[in-house]
């Protein structure tokens, strides 16, 4: 198997999505397609169940999903170190982050960058459908995320800032007639049901129920902020979000409304606890000398 096909098959192993995958990989959907038959060829056995709507893995594309991404992952590694090394840099940390506002939290990466230029920062968009899984993977060093994460394999660092809450609607949703609304006039609409996420981590984002009790609905599964979004144009959903998404997603067929009874959404650094070295301990060092940002 071919370098560039194991990439191909491990990217649709991950997206479970032709189009995705494609679209990730810079290929047309045809090459992929291409590139899964001649895998299947070669092993003698399907690797993707595939139907018009979904795609999976067998249990023979998860046994060599999970055999390969070590290797695959190895050889990534050493050739981005070699590259670095050419380059006088000793070391790489990664970040991935779930709140899209990268430039709010300039402080923390130009401090870090000053303190200490033999190492590179590397900032990244963490996916969306299960974050954690990236820091265990080893995909990433730190994530940023919302609170409270409450696993026991990771630790939470300091609190990068806390967010006031908006909910994003349809621009001609009957909600737009306030400027702000409660908890209890959104738990009237349906919200997204994203995969993956832990109970309670999801709570901390979307409240199960409001302080009055009742229960917030959730619907349609999404992979991502985009998919979200235009279901919420659409008026099929409501979604609550950090205040930054006014400034950062903007879009003529979708309204923010501040909501006024839910408290701020806190994000913090957060790592595996057995993968703690020296560029994560100096990341946190430089949260916590500069403090939670008012943004």
């Amino acid at each position: 198997m071919e370098l560039r096909d194991i990439e191909i098959f491990l990217a649709l192993a991950e997206e479970l999505h032709f189009g995705r995958t494609a679209e990730r990989l810079r290929v047309t959907p045809a090459r992929i397609t291409q590139a899964v038959k001649k895998q299947e060829r070669q092993i003698g056995a399907p690797l993707f169940e595939r139907t018009n709507r979904t795609v999976r893995l067998t249990p023979l594309g998860r046994q060599l999903r999970d055999d390969l991404w070590p290797v695959y992952s190895g050889l990534q590694d050493g050739m981005r170190r070699a590259k670095l090394a050419a380059q006088g840099v000793t070391a790489v940390l990664r970040v991935g982050t779930l709140p899209i506002n990268i430039h709010d939290m300039r402080p923390y990466w130009d401090t870090f960058r000053t303190r200490h230029p033999q190492w590179k920062l590397q900032i990244q968009q963490a996916s969306f459908v299960d974050p954690f899984a990236g820091l265990r993977r080893g995909d990433i060093d730190v994530l940023i995320c919302w609170l409270p994460v409450e696993e026991p394999d990771l630790t939470v660092g300091p609190v990068l800032f806390a967010e006031p809450r908006v909910v994003a609607v349809a621009a001609d949703h009957e909600l737009t007639r306030f400027t702000s609304v409660s908890l209890e006039m959104v738990a009237d609409f349906q919200h997204a049901n994203p995969p993956a996420w832990t109970d309670n981590w999801a709570d901390g984002y979307v409240p199960s129920h409001t302080r009055a009790g009742r229960r917030i609905e959730r619907g349609p599964l999404v992979r991502n902020t985009e998919e979200v979004l235009t279901l919420a144009s659409t008026g099929e959903l409501v979604s609550l979000f950090p205040a930054h998404m006014r400034r950062y997603w903007s879009r003529p067929d979708i309204a923010y409304l501040s909501v006024w009874d839910i408290d701020a959404l806190p994000y913090a650094l957060v790592w595996r606890a057995e993968a703690e070295n020296d560029l994560i301990r100096a990341l946190a060092r430089v949260a916590a000398d500069i403090g939670t940002l008012v943004i």
